[in-house]
């Protein structure tokens, strides 16, 4: 029987809740806004509080009676071409965990492409799972890593036969894209599930001309943020399954292990709202955004200087098998500055925030809530950007390592050297050491260097000349990069 798409579920329920009046003696304690900080709720409006409900006791009754989550859930499930979607509150980088922890355990390994987001990093360190790299195909002219091939997991799982899967992420925040049909046909040869990180991917099932949806190209189970693609809030998550490689209930009680026990109904009411919002619009919305896009990359690449990356630059024999045109990804070796440059001049003298930023590249993402305004004042800032480079110049220089030094060998499990015994040592003297931290340069959050990797002077030369020009490193223990977390020398 076909779903109704017109009906919001979790939407419908707060629109209850407030007709009804409902009283609570429940969390939270701002009692509707009426006890809420006045200033807080003269910045956040009082809309905010009074979505703010618990989700069984609140939104629905305390045994979840009306089935306002689940109805909501299995619409979305339906929407996107799912057996199963389950929300989160807590962002894809819970849900990534997630997914992990349903296809491997301690000690069993996973293929992961090392492209991969920190938080799958995270997963590997609390789960013990032992990760099998997989190597991207990296862009070696463009300093750039497309995610891995499906030859690269093949030959990854001849070598690896008892690993439980592969993960891999797509498309990238560059918005490069792999061929996940194919990818997926690898795993389901020996039986194995394929976990996609495809955070950076809600809008792709809406529009045929969008990269494939990892539904429809046979994954096993996705990951999706909706908050950076589509319309939810920041936070709001959804993972989504299919096939019987992955029990549902085992997703779940994963799920569950990480999970809040006091989910933000705002987020669910978000990932609802959303979901309503493609079905009925979604074509014409995505469509139209596609086409303001392909204006502005016209319209960004004849300014002088700049370089508006796309399908021929990143796709090809070696390279991507697909690419995501909403990514305008500029680089501006042209003009002489770094994409920390950039950034900062935008926001200091535009009012505008870049979406990434590296040692050659800005990018800024295009979706269906963007207009001709929006975007005019991108290509305005741009154009003055490009007069204001001179001023800027010289950029800052960053060494990067050509792909065969950038990697480094993995000695010891994530877990163990996380957990280990650790010192800080002067990072002019680390070379050599196992790190027991991560290094991340943010965005786009893959790390440059993993807890039990063997650290090497030219990645901490990358990472040291990132920093002085601008890169932000936000998770290592000294922020200043002045020492690095190392194991203790007897441990190694």
């Amino acid at each position: 029987m076909a779903l109704d798409h017109t009906r919001a579920p979790v939407l419908e329920a707060l629109e209850t809740y407030r007709r009804e009046g409902l009283l609570a003696f429940t969390p939270p304690g701002h009692k509707q806004a009426r006890g809420a900080d006045p200033a807080v709720r003269e910045v956040l409006g009082d809309a905010v509080f009074l979505g703010d409900v618990l989700a069984s006791g609140g939104l629905d009754d305390r045994l979840t009676r009306g089935r306002v989550l689940e109805r909501a859930e299995e619409l979305m499930a339906d929407a996107v071409h799912a057996d199963h979607t389950f929300f989160t509150t807590c962002g894809s980088s819970l849900s990534v965990k997630a997914a992990m922890l349903s296809v491997a355990g301690p000690h069993e390994q996973l293929l992961i492409g090392r492209d991969a987001h920190k938080s799958v990093v995270s997963g590997l360190i609390l789960s013990g799972i032992e990760p099998v790299w997989v190597e991207p195909r990296w862009d070696a002219e463009r300093h750039l890593a497309h995610p891995p091939s499906a030859e690269a997991f093949e030959k990854a799982f001849a070598d690896h036969p008892d690993a439980k899967g592969a993960l891999v992420t797509s498309p990238t925040p560059y918005g490069t894209s792999a061929d996940l049909r194919a990818v997926a046909e690898v795993c389901h040869r020996r039986g194995r599930p394929l976990i996609v990180d495809e955070a950076w991917g809600a809008h792709l099932p809406f529009h045929p001309d969008l990269p494939s949806w990892a539904m429809d190209a046979g994954a096993d189970i996705c990951v999706t943020s909706i908050h950076k693609m589509g319309s939810g809030l920041e936070q709001g998550s959804v993972f989504h399954l299919q096939g019987d490689l992955v029990p549902p209930e085992v997703l779940k009680l994963r799920a569950d292990l990480l999970g809040t026990t006091s989910p933000s109904v705002l987020l669910y009411a978000g990932l609802d709202g959303w979901r309503r919002q493609m079905m009925l619009h979604g074509k014409d919305l995505m469509g139209a955004a596609l086409d303001l896009v392909t204006e502005l990359r016209a319209a960004v690449g004849r300014i002088e200087g700049l370089h508006v990356e796309g399908r021929e630059d990143f796709c090809g024999p070696g390279l991507a098998d697909d690419f995501d045109p909403l990514q305008v990804i500029v680089d501006l070796s042209g003009l002489g500055i770094s994409g920390f440059q950039a950034a900062d001049w935008l926001r200091a003298e535009r009012n505008i925030e870049a979406h990434l930023a590296d040692h050659r590249r800005l990018g800024a993402q295009i979706t269906h809530g963007d207009d001709r305004e929006t975007t005019g004042e991108l290509l305005s800032a741009l154009r003055d950007l490009a007069q204001a480079a001179p001023e800027l110049r010289p950029a800052p220089e960053v060494y990067v390592p050509p792909p065969s030094e950038l990697r480094l060998a993995q000695a010891r499990p994530p877990r163990d050297a996380f957990f280990g015994p650790a010192e800080n040592v002067p990072v002019e003297k680390a070379a050599g050491r196992i790190a027991a931290e991560m290094i991340t340069p943010y965005p786009p959050g893959i790390p440059a260097v993993l807890p039990g990797e063997r650290l090497t002077e030219p990645v901490l030369r990358y990472l040291r000349t990132g920093k002085e020009a601008g890169m932000n490193l936000p998770d290592p223990s000294d922020p200043e990069l002045n020492t690095i977390r190392v194991l203790e020398a007897e441990e190694e």
